[in-house]
C-alpha cells in the first residue's frame, strides 16, 4: 500500500529525531556554535516532517476504524457517525500525502541564505532604467510586507530616473529559498513616460539574486595524509644530522578545475623539532590548497554573477509586464496574473508560491516518491 510504504520512508527519521533532540541540549554541541546552529535547523525541519506524520497516521486510523465500522456495526447513529467521519478524512489524506512527500524531498541548503540582488537595466535606453526603478521598488515593498531588511550597497540612477543599475542585500528568514525564483530578464511593454507620439515600447532589465557567500574554508582530510621522516642534512648542529627530524608528506588533492586527483608532496626541514615541521607542512598544505581552490570559488561566483546578470537581452525573458492588458505572465510556468497594479505594489507571492509548486512538483518527480 501507498501509505506504508511513505510510513516506511519515515521510520528512520523518527530515530534521527530523537537524536538530534538529544544532542541540541548537550553542552559540548552548544559550544560548537557551528554545529549547534546546524542541528537546531535539522531539528526543525525534523520536527515539521514528525508532525505530518503524527496527522497522517492520526487520519489513516479514523479511516480505518469508520470502514470497520460501515462493515460490521448495524446501529445506523453509529454508521451515520463513520460515514461523516470517512467523509471529512478521505479527501484529506491525499493532502497529508502531498504534505510528507515535499517535506521529504532534500532542501537546498542556500534556502535559508540571505540575499545580494543586483537589478540592471537592459534594452530600452532610459525607459529600461524607469523600470529597473520600479522593480526595485516592486521588490522593496515586498520585503517590507515580509518583514526582510534591504540596505543599498551600489546604484546608478538613469537620466531620467530610475536606475541603470542597483544591487542590494536583503535580510531575513529563508530569503534566497523565495526569492531565487526572480533571477532572469524581465520584460516590460508599455508607452513611456519618455514617448511623445504615444507608441508602446518593449524594453528589458535583468534581474541576479545570489545567495549570500559563505567563508571560505580550505577542508583537509589529515586521516589521506602520508608522512614520512628524514635525516635533514646541512648545516645546523649535530641533532640535525642524527635525528629524524624532516618531515615529507604526501597528500591526494583533487584538482576542482580537472576533477583529476593530483599528488601534493611537501618537505619541511625548518627545525630540529620534528613536531614543529610538521605543524609547518601541514600549514604550506594548507596555503597550497587555498591558493588552488580560493581561486575557483572566486571564479565560480563571478561566473554565477554573469550568467545570471546576462546582457538584457529581450528574448531571454522569464517574466513579462503588459501594462495595456493590466496583465503580468511568467513564462516559465504559464503564470498569468491580471492584477498590474498589485503586483507593482508588492503582491508578488501568488506568482512565487505557483513558482514553488512548479520547481515541488519537479522535485517530487526525481525522488520518486
Amino acid at each position: 500500500m501507498a501509505e506504508n510504504s511513505l510510513l516506511s520512508k519515515l521510520e528512520g527519521l523518527e530515530s534521527r529525531f530523537e537524536e538530534v533532540s538529544t544532542l541540541i541540549t548537550d553542552p559540548a554541541v552548544i559550544a560548537d556554535q557551528n554545529r549547534y546552529v546546524r542541528l537546531t535547523k535539522e531539528y526543525k525541519d525534523l520536527g515539521d516532517i514528525m508532525e505530518a506524520r503524527k496527522k497522517y497516521v492520526a487520519c489513516l486510523n479514523v479511516i480505518k476504524e469508520a470502514k470497520d465500522i460501515l462493515a460490521n456495526e448495524t446501529d445506523q447513529d453509529m454508521r451515520e457517525i463513520a460515514r461523516e467521519e470517512l467523509q471529512a478524512n478521505e479527501p484529506l489524506l491525499p493532502k497529508l500525502e502531498e504534505e510528507i512527500k515535499i517535506a521529504l524531498v532534500p532542501k537546498d541548503p542556500e534556502d535559508a541564505k540571505n540575499v545580494e540582488v543586483e537589478i540592471r537595466a537592459g534594452t530600452g535606453g532610459d525607459e529600461a532604467a524607469l523600470f529597473a526603478g520600479d522593480l526595485f521598488q516592486m521588490y522593496k515593498k515586498y520585503c517590507d510586507s515580509m518583514g526582510w531588511s534591504i540596505s543599498i550597497t551600489n546604484e546608478s540612477e538613469g537620466t531620467m530616473g530610475g536606475f541603470k543599475e542597483i544591487a542590494f542585500s536583503v535580510t531575513g528568514v529563508n530569503v534566497y529559498g523565495i526569492l531565487k525564483y526572480e533571477s532572469g530578464v524581465h520584460r516590460v511593454q508599455r508607452v513611456p513616460a519618455t514617448e511623445t507620439q504615444g507608441r508602446m515600447h518593449t524594453s528589458a532589465a535583468t534581474v541576479a539574486v545570489l545567495p549570500e557567500a559563505d567563508k571560505f574554508e580550505v577542508n583537509i582530510n589529515e586521516g589521506d595524509i602520508k608522512w614520512d621522516t628524514f635525516r635533514s642534512s646541512g648545516a645546523g648542529g649535530q641533532n640535525v644530522n642524527k635525528v629524524e627530524s624532516g618531515v615529507r608528506l604526501r597528500y591526494p588533492w583533487k584538482n576542482p578545475n580537472t576533477g583529476e586527483v593530483e599528488e601534493i608532496l611537501i618537505e619541511c626541514t625548518e627545525t630540529r623539532d620534528q613536531p614543529k615541521n610538521k605543524e609547518r607542512a601541514l600549514s604550506r598544505l594548507r596555503t597550497f590548497i587555498y591558493d588552488r581552490e580560493h581561486q575557483k570559488y572566486v571564479d565560480d561566483i563571478a561566473s554565477r554573477r554573469k550568467s545570471l546578470v546576462s546582457t538584457g537581452d529581450r528574448s531571454a525573458k522569464i517574466r513579462t509586464y503588459n501594462y495595456p492588458q493590466g496583465r503580468v505572465t511568467d513564462h516559465r510556468i504559464g503564470y498569468t496574473t491580471h492584477d498590474l497594479q498589485g503586483f507593482m505594489g508588492g503582491d508578488i507571492q501568488a506568482m512565487i508560491d505557483a513558482l514553488i509548486v512548479a520547481e515541488n512538483t519537479e522535485k517530487l518527480k526525481e525522488a520518486e516518491l
